[in-house]
């Protein structure tokens, strides 16, 4: 799959009077730490795919937004306007020109927690159609009222509950802003509607839950306020025929091949395992048994995503693996850094957050006579 450039407009410019706060809903204090404005910006730079990420603010917050973001490398804020669809406008403006991006994911930073691998969805949807936006469906009955009461049931099927970073090929965004100034709209989506083009929807998160009222700011301070949770993972794999080994992703050239059901990527079984075991979701053979002959020659990153993909259906982020490799050969330094680059883009982390040692067992065991290669492994979760 290509990856196009893409970069992300996070709209800060609204006042959240519906808080009943004097300071704008955006720059006040989740759970004791940083506010929404900030921890929506540090999710959507900390992602592999984004290459940059632009903020619209009111001018009148312009300290407020200074203070939230200081250390940040960022571009100055541009200005918003008196209404949502002008404050969009603005942002593309300033983003258009000769290092205009690809794509562009335009957020709400009333919504703090942004699961990475939402990004990654609304970015793989662009591949493939012109808008993309995650939602989630309504569980709840909704209703007409008038004067307090309910007047009519309204049906649910068919209804989701659209939700941002909303996904757009940057210069079909910027074309209905422009040809369609007036229109009033509420999201970026509708714009593309009105232009006569269609959007994708792809799936949300819960996580990615609106600061508007004081309750969300509770619920969104129980959930910043999760504790972390620590999973291990062991894996060991013998040499057998071939002429590479694939180590965290990555094909290193070899006398001999790892035996396994899949690719045998030792390291990235283990790890897979250090973040089920994180959520208590069992083995990586309880979700893809080696009896199962679909997974035979698998590769093992649709483990690891997997095993992402569930600690996110339980509400918790992934925050840092540790994986160390044990062998005496191949050498892992030469490739350790494209090995930690593949991880990190398989987990929508920061490579920072990815961490790949390698060590000897000093001629002892099976290691040590060359005879297979383990892996340790530990994860890191917030949940």
């Amino acid at each position: 799959m290509s990856r196009s450039k893409a970069a992300a407009l996070v709209m800060a410019a609204g006042a959240g009077e519906r808080l009943g706060s004097r300071t704008p809903k955006q720059y006040l204090p989740l759970a004791g730490g940083p506010n929404a404005l900030r921890r929506a910006i540090q999710a959507l730079t900390a992602h592999p795919r984004i290459h940059q990420v632009q903020a619209v603010v009111s001018p009148e917050a312009h300290d407020l937004y200074l203070e939230a973001t200081k250390g940040l490398q960022l571009k100055p804020p541009v200005p918003g306007g008196a209404t949502r669809q002008e404050s969009v406008r603005a942002g593309l403006e300033a983003l258009a020109g000769t290092a205009q991006p690809d794509l562009i994911l335009i957020h709400d930073a009333a919504r703090p927690v942004i699961p990475a691998m939402v990004i990654d969805r609304v970015l793989d949807a662009l591949e493939i159609s012109e808008a993309a936006t995650p939602a989630i469906s309504v569980a709840d009955t909704l209703a007409h009222t008038s004067d307090g009461l309910v007047r009519a049931p309204i049906p649910r099927d068919g209804l989701v509950q659209v939700q941002t970073p909303q996904g757009f090929r940057f210069n079909e965004i910027l074309a209905a802003h422009r040809a369609h100034t007036d229109a009033g709209a509420t999201d970026d989506i509708s714009m593309i509607r009105l232009a006569g083009g269609t959007a994708k929807i792809v799936e949300g998160s819960p996580l990615l839950h609106k600061l508007t009222t004081e309750a969300d700011k509770a619920m969104l301070e129980r959930l910043l306020s999760a504790a972390p949770r620590v999973g291990n993972g062991y894996d060991v794999h013998a040499f057998g025929p071939g002429d590479h080994v694939t180590l965290c992703g990555v094909d290193i050239t070899h006398g001999q091949g790892l035996a396994g059901h899949s690719d045998a990527d030792v390291a990235m079984h283990a790890v897979t395992d250090a973040i089920l075991g994180a959520i208590a979701a069992g083995d990586i053979g309880t979700h893809f048994p080696p009896s199962d002959p679909q997974w035979k020659g698998a590769a093992s990153e649709i483990f690891l995503a997997e095993a992402l993909r569930l600690v996110e259906a339980r509400g918790g982020q992934l925050a840092h693996i540790d994986v160390t490799i044990v062998c005496e050969e191949p050498k892992i330094g030469p490739h350790r850094a494209a090995m930690q680059a593949c991880m990190a883009d398989i987990l929508s982390l920061a490579a920072d957050r990815v961490s790949v040692k390698a060590t000897t067992s000093e001629r002892l065991g099976f290691t040590g006579r060359r005879e297979g290669i383990a892996a340790l492994a530990t994860a890191t979760v917030l949940l």
